[in-house]
């Protein structure tokens, strides 16, 4: 009877945890930097879709500006996506850190 009861809830876990794996593939998340200049799109999985760039923010004197505006894009969109778990996830990951340990 255990057994029928363990097995019961760990198909429902499995498929719980198809369903969010399903969704995560299926989320696109865009974020800018530069006023607009870079847009990164992510999926829920944080692999990168979609990278626009303005033809304005190409200047071959500043590169490097391009550049750190890709990464801004980027790292946005990831965190957005965490965001996104942290809701469909319902805050339980949230609540495991210990108090007085947040800066």
């Amino acid at each position: 009877m255990i057994n029928k009861k363990m097995k019961k809830m760990l198909e429902e876990a499995q498929r719980m945890q198809d369903k969010l794996q399903h969704d995560l593939a299926e989320l696109r998340i865009s974020a800018t930097a530069g006023g607009g200049a870079v847009t990164a799109t992510v999926n829920g999985q944080k692999e990168l879709l979609e990278l626009h760039i303005d033809p304005g923010a190409v200047d071959p004197e500043d590169v490097e500006m391009l550049q750190d505006l890709i990464v801004a894009a980027v790292n946005e969109a990831s965190r957005r996506v965490d965001e996104e778990l942290q809701q469909k996830l319902g805050g339980m990951m949230g609540g495991m850190g210990l108090p007085g340990m947040m800066g």
